[in-house]
């Protein structure tokens, strides 16, 4: 799907579909579907915080005016998929009443989905997932898989919608005191599998669900880079993967000698893009990055050379 630039707002399809949200929704909706079923490529999910404390920006999109605009910019650069959301996931971060995580996103869907963006709303609420959707958006990334509100995988399997679930074991509050794992790979597969079971058992359609193995969630630094090595293993879940590494803070501490603090958030988009292409080598759904345009253009060189891979035949 090519991406949706900032200059669409001029052009005749985005003002007549602006003007209807109904029309927007459906077309979102199939655009959606659509990538669902890619697979000649990993896609790019661009992240938009609409939060005053989040570890990737400090508050820099908080206000609705400033989100859009970035909103704008991440689809300028190649996103695919545009993810907003209005409660940081930090360790530690306390949660925002749902009032105000509504009256964050709300406005940042509603444009984005006008200029007919595929929007993903990042939220672990039913009722902000509901109004986000009905706002436009096409996706539900739950970070908690359904696990943080009994009314999620109801609301969501009535909507329609793709859901992405996630590894999850707590809250950010608690989350780094759950890391025990005998073997991380496995038991994150077998995590991850019992809650696919759950969300399909619950009603939620097998064609719309995503899974996410939650780097950095519940997670030391040599969980993630164990789960890193064993991308392909996330397959045998049989669902589209999503991986969000993107700019987290075992990245941060390659390269810096003991006891000397990571490198700041924003400074870590190399390393970043580095995941997303083993991502994309694994074969992955799709990445989720702060910094699309350094992943989109790495990603290119991941594509040009498969392209150019000779087929099974020609090995022997």
């Amino acid at each position: 799907m090519a991406p949706v630039t900032a200059s669409a707002a001029s052009t005749p399809s985005a003002r007549s579909t602006s003007s209807n949200p109904s029309a927007v929704r459906q077309r979102t909706t199939a655009d959606a579907a659509s990538l669902l079923g890619v697979s000649d490529r990993t896609l790019v999910m661009g992240v938009v915080n609409v939060t005053p404390d989040s570890f990737s920006d400090g508050g820099q999109w908080f206000e609705p005016e400033a989100a859009l605009a970035h909103g704008l910019q991440v689809l300028g650069a190649g996103a695919d998929i545009v993810d907003v959301g209005g409660e940081s996931t930090r360790p530690g971060a306390e949660r925002p009443p749902v009032v105000e995580e509504l009256r964050r996103v709300l406005p940042v869907v509603r444009g984005l989905a006008a200029q007919g963006a595929v929007v993903s709303i990042d939220t672990m609420r039913a009722e902000v997932a509901l109004a986000a959707v009905e706002a436009g958006a096409t996706f539900v990334n739950d970070v908690s898989g359904g696990l943080a509100d009994p009314e999620m995988v109801p609301a969501v399997a009535a909507a329609g919608v793709p859901y992405i679930a996630m590894h999850w074991r707590g809250h950010s509050t608690e989350m780094q005191s759950m890391t025990a794992y005998d073997d991380v790979v496995e038991d994150v597969c077998r995590e991850l599998a019992s809650r696919r079971d759950a969300l399909l058992g619950a009603g939620l359609a097998e064609h719309l669900l995503v899974l996410d193995p939650g780097l950095g969630f519940a997670k030391h630094a040599e969980h993630n880079w164990a789960l890193l090595a064993a991308l392909p293993v996330l397959h045998d879940l049989g669902h589209p993967i999503l991986l969000g590494a993107s700019r987290k803070t075992f990245l941060g501490r390659l390269g810096r000698a003991e006891g000397e603090p990571p490198r700041p958030a924003a400074e870590r988009d190399p390393e970043t893009a580095a995941t997303s292409v083993m991502a994309a080598m694994a074969g992955l759904w799709c990445v989720r990055v702060h910094d699309v345009e350094t992943t989109v253009r790495a990603l290119s060189v991941v594509r040009a050379a498969l392209e150019h891979a000779p087929d099974d035949g020609d090995l022997g």
